[in-house]
């Protein structure tokens, strides 16, 4: 019975683990590394988020939507996951909140940058 339970510890384990691994990649576009959602699209900052706390809502959420977390979901290195007002959870590099942009139409569109002054791409160390 103690060996199941050491078994089914380790793959939840895994699991949370791979919930990450799933969240975001690293990319390139012109030679620059980038962060990427698991399907490719650019990740974006907001500069009017404070570190560990989303302030994107409503409107401004419905044109950059959060890179959401799944529930079991734990930090990992430089990201980190922040709850949200509404309850969901979404993922941040550096303390910092990171979302898509609605206007992104295929991995590698990085329409975003520098939108409103405020908007910027999530670039790799």
């Amino acid at each position: 019975m103690k060996m199941i339970a050491t078994g089914l510890a380790a793959l939840l384990l895994s699991t949370a683990a791979s919930f990450a691994a799933e969240a975001w990649k690293e990319g390139e576009v012109g030679g620059t590394k980038i962060y990427t959602d698991a399907m490719g699209m650019t990740l974006y900052t907001y500069d009017k988020d404070e570190k560990g706390k989303s302030n994107c809502y409503d409107k401004c959420a419905a044109n950059w939507p959060p890179l959401k977390a799944e529930a079991g979901a734990k930090a990992e290195g430089e990201w980190s996951v922040v709850d949200r007002t509404d309850g969901t959870k979404m993922w941040a590099y550096d303390g910092k909140p990171v979302y898509t942009f609605i206007k992104d139409k295929k991995a590698g569109d990085m329409n975003g940058d520098g939108v409103a002054g405020v908007w910027h791409v999530v670039k790799a160390n």
